[in-house]
């Protein structure tokens, strides 16, 4: 039951093989009896009554594909009744009083809520050794890490706790841990998926997606959560599409760019094999490979660290100690209060963060680096549009390549140093910058002693809105391989 797709288990309720109920309760104490600490919030009474409520609605005929399926939620989107942390002390205790756009769009469907995943603190790390509650460890092997920030989510669908988990990406939290874990996942085109009720970390830069077993799951998610959402002003208004319907298209002269830069970031030589083999795969299908070349890797790097800091400088400057989470006795003066709460409260990462783009958005440091970095990031974003555009001779459909240079490391390993960590972002960034959907899908395993048998992910970049494309590639590649089948 466990390892079944979304349609599947669909089938199944449908045919009354199982109840929602039951499918619910095999679910809750699979999570109950598992020690990879991907949950950090269960409440179980919540998610009965949830499944009794999506009963109702097989029986008024009210039912979708979704309907009755379970799923988990990382813990930035805020859910009514649930503890809603982000992976912070600060939050370690707040209930929201309503629910995020895409908790509530899914709710709608039916789907039942198993419970919140841990994440890095305020979705800030590659590691998710940032939470609070302390890391994800890697289902495939617990001493590595489980990837961030969108560790918990991945994996949990690894590790078959949830068919599907929610999850966001600011400069690879969806798709580094997928790769990490062996599952699929989707980071939408910037503004397709409301960013409402998230609690944000960047805002020009986090976008909410899906991680599931699969392409397919994720194509019928998506279906569903990207439409016009009104409280969201950077949320764009797109034409209905059915991400599902569009997956069996042939990839006969499909133009596939293979940026050589992505291949000299110290990629280990485990994961050059294996995406070669992959694009081997997709030429037997009918692609076309052509050569591409990034001018502007080097920048990728310090243009995300700065942008980011500075929004999340920002935006976690509501956390003060009056509004949100945990409270303190009274102050005479209130800076002190302020000093005692965000020092307190907030881990080591999120402080670095702060202080940087603190130091970003200083009035001696906001135009030498803030608006500098912006503007690098409009010629990064020119540079990959010019690579989809249809009358430059050299153009292509889709840009393949690594998701990191290494597959997971272990818990610790480069905790002390986070520079070692922002570096495995580096080919993640591009489209978190340029705001271009990718998805990650696993494509082999690691060979060497060191890290023998941990997943490796393959990325696909797509054009602006072009979702369908990229999910068609990577359900084609899913129908002649069996990686994502793979159980830890």
């Amino acid at each position: 039951m466990y390892n079944k797709t979304i349609k599947e288990l669909s089938i199944l309720l449908k045919k009354k093989k199982i109840s929602i109920t039951e499918l619910t309760i095999l679910f809750l104490k699979k999570i109950y009896k598992n020690n990879i600490n991907a949950f950090i919030n269960i409440n179980e009474e919540l998610t009965l009554k949830q499944a009794k409520i999506a009963e109702k609605k097989f029986f008024n005929k009210e039912n979708t594909i979704l309907t009755g399926i379970p799923i988990a939620h990382k813990d930035v989107f805020v859910t009514k009744g649930w503890k809603t942390t982000a992976g912070s002390k600060i939050l370690k205790n707040y209930i929201s009083p309503f629910d995020a756009f895409i908790i509530k769009k899914l709710n709608f469907e039916g789907m039942i809520t198993l419970g919140k995943l841990n994440c890095d603190e305020f979705a800030m790390g590659s590691s998710n050794e940032n939470s609070f509650f302390g890391p994800v460890k890697n289902p495939w092997d617990k001493k590595a890490v489980s990837g961030g920030s969108s560790g918990g989510s991945a994996a949990a669908v690894a590790a078959r706790l949830t068919p599907v988990a929610t999850a966001t990406d600011t400069g690879g939290s969806i798709r580094q841990p997928s790769s990490f874990c062996g599952v699929t996942g989707i980071k939408p085109t910037y503004g397709s998926v409301s960013r409402f009720g998230i609690i944000s970390f960047a805002s020009s830069l986090d976008q909410a997606g899906i991680i599931a077993k699969n392409a397919e799951d994720c194509a019928l998610l998506l279906n569903s959560i990207i439409c016009k959402d009104k409280s969201d002003l950077t949320n764009i208004k797109r034409p209905k599409e059915n991400f599902y319907k569009n997956l069996n298209c042939n990839l006969q002269n499909i133009k596939i760019g293979i940026p050589k830069e992505f291949f000299n970031q110290n990629i280990s030589e485990d994961i050059k094999i294996n995406i070669e083999n992959a694009l081997n795969e997709f030429k037997k299908l009918g692609a076309n490979l052509i050569n591409i070349k990034l001018y502007k890797t080097e920048l990728y790097i310090p243009t995300y660290y700065i942008i980011s800091s500075a929004e999340a400088y920002s935006n976690l400057s509501r956390f003060d100690g009056i509004r949100f989470g945990i409270k303190h006795k009274k102050y005479k003066n209130i800076i002190k209060m302020y000093k005692k709460y965000r020092s307190d409260n907030f881990g080591n990462e999120v402080k670095l963060r702060i202080l940087i783009g603190s130091h970003i958005l200083s009035d001696n440091f906001y135009n030498k680096c803030y608006l500098q970095a912006q503007k690098i990031r409009r010629i990064i974003t020119n540079e990959l549009k010019e690579i989809f555009n249809k009358k430059n001779k050299n153009y292509c459909d889709v840009i393949i390549g690594p998701v990191s240079p290494t597959v997971a490391w272990n818990i610790k390993e480069k905790k002390r140093n986070p520079i070692l960590n922002y570096i495995s972002d580096i080919l993640t960034l591009p489209s978190s910058l340029s705001g271009l959907p990718s998805i990650s899908i696993p494509c082999g395993f690691s060979k060497y002693k060191t890290n023998k048998n941990r997943p490796i992910g393959l990325q696909i970049i797509g054009n602006y809105f072009n979702e369908s494309k990229i999910l068609n590639l990577a359900y084609k590649f899913q129908q002649v391989t069996d990686w994502h089948t793979k159980i830890p």
